[in-house]
């Protein structure tokens, strides 16, 4: 049974990655405050000198201290970053200098102002992102923020204060900060400072009073800031309680169990302007239920026809979601309830928050009134609903103009135009234009035919202009189209002709009729065209993302990956794709001609800090290209860099979903490339070593027992007497020529596979006699051989054999010799030839094959592998292996089994064409 309170491996391999990275990583302290003059700045100098009389390493990056006498005495002996220059429209600005913090690496950086913007032409457009990097660099940060600046309560202090704040900061940051020092002061007390000119100067302190700094605002803003750090240290409890809830304490009892955190907030994302508030309120209400939250806008067919630069705000709004910690979507359907219903129960929603909707105006207050609450009750009766108000004051989300857009948006064929089209459409009105042109032709084609076709015929003629109409540009043009046909038919075909006068009253119900079926099929029709570009658009990238997986699991080499990567990425999203992987120092390698627009600093920048960089990204967004880093499971591989067709795609989450996928199906195969090239190099050292050891193990044996026999006999013959001296000269030779077989077959050994891996080892052919080579080898042999005999069986018509008789030789010699060796008399030498081989074994009539090699046979012929492992019978190993070598340089081939009746048998197959007709007349 398992011990109930032993800990979870998993969960302790996790906290120890978790504590490392954490150890890794810088420390945030931020200095919070409800409003400008409570004392931030001067409380985070104030700690800074004591940390500097302490003896750390204090360094300033940059600090405001808006002209107070009080605050700037505080600078006195702390260390100071000089500020870098930045020329823009003519003037020349100060902004803090990130590269030269980062190389100063101080033990801690102050960093005043966290909402401040950077800028333009600085890498990061925010100086809070300036600070992520810090922190990621192992750089202690202190930083100031007052309460209107978090995104999340914009739109609420903007409501209370009538101020719209336009510089924000994501309250991620204030959530995963290390540390939230609170500096409070009382409003009357700040208003006082305020008259005193501790704040600002006397003429901005007087307006400021009357607008801002009013009693009622800063008692407000005084609540939000005492609640929001409330939330922190609550968040802070709350972590704690989850790392204590895997812990057993010493009388065996576990720890806090952590508590639930289910059922996620989904923000209902509309085309309206205050979709930001919608967004803002739904990242508070997630941040203090301490639960994830998405955000999801539905695509129909009503809204595709929106103009472009509302459709790009409601990108930045799904932008903005993401900055806040939101998972988004854009979703498609022509029921927006039906679709966010769905996707809620899909994602274990359990609120929905959506925007309230406007009061209507006009004639549209005689309609029954409709929410798009009301119907998320009734798809959804189980889930919470929260309105989020308007925010007036809130600040402006602006759209991102990233690129040219394409003509005729109002008629995409996929949500917010994600399916990649590379050419460009025609203008709207040109859909009008082509219905008034269809009624006219259909008019014209039906006209001669009045008296031979029923005019039910010709109103069918007429809907089936609609339907191509509807196909082609969508409901607008085919509605037109409807109208236009009802008012043809009427003056052309029904009497009185050419006029609009109807002579029976049953065709105005025709006319009804005619007017509700060609608008109903016209809006089905541009229906099932809106859903036949959606699922287009996702086949295409199902596709792309299946064809790229398929050839990278073909993929052998990181070459192969990076081109086929980039051309699965270029032909998605058109434009230049590249990928760039690193070097053999762990560097990424940069293309030595590269394209227009590639920054290859950027492209190290975001390989460097493993995130994406460029366009339509928060670093460096002027750049034109977009680059990505190649998260592998185990580390950055490489870089994808991507100059899309068309910019605005990569704020679309689908395409940017798809951009990442694509990424890391690059990111793995070079790392599957990777391992298997490490895989290999290990195999091949694993089999250097075992060799090494092997030969090594083999020379100490075979090496030393005749060169220690020959010492011993040397030194013999100066004690023996002169009649022996002949019979330890024999002794002597035998001992040197055993020695000398041995290294002549490591020699061999070393050759011939130098000469199989593409070395010099050149075949003499020529057209032998097997008689005269069998001969000679048994005659090479007979030292080996001793008085055993040897048989040959060779037919007296074998023809002559093209081969290297020299070798062959040596192959019979070797099979002699392991005969000797290891079998019994007699020993037979046989040959036979085939149509295409020549045939050749040796068999003898000892024990046979080892019982540990049956079935195994082909291992003998291994270098360094003996029928016995443990033998007293001399030998490394060796002669087989080269008797393989030999065959299948002459692209043979040689087998050893046990033959019937006892012993073992090696046969050995040569190719051999008919001699020439001159030597087989000899």
């Amino acid at each position: 049974m398992s011990d109930p309170h032993r800990p979870d491996p998993d969960a302790l391999l996790a906290q120890m990655r978790s504590d490392e990275a954490r150890a890794r990583r810088g420390r945030l302290r931020i200095y919070f405050g409800a409003s400008a003059g409570v004392g931030k700045t001067w409380a985070m100098l104030t700690a800074a000198q004591r940390e500097r009389t302490a003896g750390r390493d204090v360094l300033i990056g940059v600090v405001e201290t808006h002209g107070r006498s009080e605050t700037a005495a505080l600078l006195t002996g702390l260390a100071r970053l000089p500020l870098r220059d930045i020329a823009y429209r003519g003037h020349t600005l100060a902004e803090f200098d990130l590269d030269a913090a980062l190389a100063r690496q101080p033990a801690v950086l102050l960093v005043d102002e966290l909402a401040h913007s950077n800028a333009p032409g600085s890498r990061h457009a925010k100086r809070w992102q300036d600070v992520q990097e810090l922190l990621a660099a192992g750089i202690d940060v202190w930083s100031a923020l007052n309460v209107q600046h978090l995104e999340s309560l914009n739109g609420t202090v903007g409501a209370i204060t009538g101020v719209r704040v336009h510089e924000t900061v994501p309250d991620t940051v204030l959530d995963e900060a290390d540390e939230v020092v609170l500096v409070d002061v009382t409003p009357d007390e700040l208003t006082a400072r305020l008259a005193a000119g501790k704040v600002y100067v006397p003429q901005q302190a007087e307006r400021a009073a009357q607008n801002f700094f009013r009693k009622g605002n800063l008692i407000a803003l005084r609540e939000i800031a005492l609640r929001r750090t409330a939330e922190h240290v609550e968040d802070d409890v709350r972590g704690w309680r989850v790392e204590q809830s895997g812990a057993v304490d010493e009388a065996g009892r576990r720890g806090l169990q952590a508590w639930n955190t289910s059922g996620a907030i989904l923000a209902c994302v509309g085309p309206h302007e205050d979709a930001a508030q919608t967004v803002r309120m739904a990242a508070r209400l997630a941040g203090q239920l301490n639960v994830r939250w998405h955000a999801a806008y539905v695509e129909t067919p009503r809204l595709q026809r929106l103009p472009a630069a509302q459709r790009d705000r409601i990108l930045a709004v799904l932008k903005l979601a993401e900055a806040l910690g939101a998972a988004t979507a854009v979703l498609t359907g022509s029921d927006v309830a039906q679709a966010l219903a769905t996707q809620a129960q899909r994602l274990n929603c359990a609120t929905l928050v959506t925007g309230r909707a406007a009061r209507p105006t006009g004639w549209r207050r005689a309609l029954p009134a409709s929410s798009m609450s009301r119907a998320l009750a009734r798809w959804a009766p189980t889930l919470d609903i929260v309105q989020a108000a308007p925010a007036r004051s809130a600040r402006r989300i602006a759209s991102t103009a990233l690129g040219p857009k394409a003509a005729g948006a109002a008629v995409g064929a996929g949500p917010l135009d994600d399916l990649p089209q590379h050419a460009p459409r025609g203008p709207a009105w040109a859909g009008y234009v082509w219905a008034a042109v269809m009624v006219v032709g259909v008019t014209l084609l039906a006209t001669p035919l009045v008296g031979v076709l029923e005019q039910v015929n010709i109103v069918m003629l007429f809907l089936l202009g609609v339907v191509g109409i509807a196909l082609r540009f969508g409901r607008g043009p085919a509605a037109l189209a409807a109208v236009f046909n009802v008012c043809a038919f009427d003056f052309f075909f029904v009497s009185p002709r050419l006029s609009f006068a109807v002579g029976d009253v049953q065709y105005l119900v025709t006319f009804a009729v005619m007017l509700g079926v060609g608008l109903l099929v016209g809006q089905l029709t541009a229906g099932l065209r809106f859903a036949a570009g959606v699922s287009t658009s996702r086949e295409r990238r199902a596709q792309s993302l299946f064809e790229l997986t398929r050839e990278l699991s073909a993929a052998l080499e990181s070459q192969q990956v990076v081109a086929l990567g980039a051309a699965a990425v270029q032909g998605h999203f058109g434009g230049q794709a590249l990928v760039l992987m690193t070097d053999a120092s762990d560097r990424l390698a940069m293309p030595e001609d590269p394209p227009a627009g590639f920054d290859a600093s950027v492209a190290d920048w975001a390989f460097r800090q493993g995130q994406p960089a460029g366009l339509a990204t928060a670093t460096l967004a002027a750049q034109p290209w977009h680059y990505v880093p190649l998260k592998a499971p185990m580390r950055v591989r490489g870089v994808l860099a991507l100059a899309p067709a068309q910019p605005r795609w990569l704020l679309i989450p689908e395409q940017a979903q798809q951009l990442d996928t694509l990424a890391r199906q690059i990111a793995i195969a070079l790392e599957r490339v990777h391992y298997v090239e490490v895989a290999q190099q290990a195999v091949v050292e694993m089999a250097s070593e075992r060799l090494r050891n092997t030969l090594l193990g083999a020379i100490s044996h075979d090496v030393r027992t005749p060169l220690t026999a020959l010492i011993g006999l040397a030194e013999s013959l100066q004690t023996t007497a002169p009649g022996a001296h002949p019979e330890v000269a024999r002794a002597i030779v035998a001992q040197a020529r055993a020695l000398h077989a041995l290294v002549n077959n490591l020699l061999d050994m070393a050759r011939l596979e130098s000469g199989a891996a593409g070395g010099a080892v050149n075949l003499r052919r020529d057209w032998q006699s097997v008689e005269e080579v069998a001969g000679a080898a048994i005659r090479a042999a007979r030292p080996a051989l001793g008085a055993m005999a040897v048989t040959t069986a060779l037919p007296a018509d074998l023809p002559l054999v093209e081969f290297d008789a020299v070798l062959v030789e040596r192959v019979l010699v070797n099979l002699l010799e392991n005969a000797a060796k290891y079998g019994a008399m007699p020993v037979v030498l046989s040959a036979h030839a085939t149509r295409d081989t020549l045939v050749l074994g040796v068999r003898d009539h000892g024990p046979g094959l080892p019982v540990a090699l049956r079935g195994r046979e082909h291992l003998l012929f291994d270098k360094f592998t003996r029928g016995e492992a443990e033998s007293s019978t001399p030998g490394v190993g060796l002669g087989l292996a080269i008797c393989k070598a030999i065959v299948v340089a002459h692209g043979g081939h040689i087998q050893a089994a046990n033959a019937e009746g006892g012993g073992a048998e090696f046969t050995f197959t040569l190719p051999r064409r008919a001699p020439p007709e001159a030597l087989e007349a000899l």
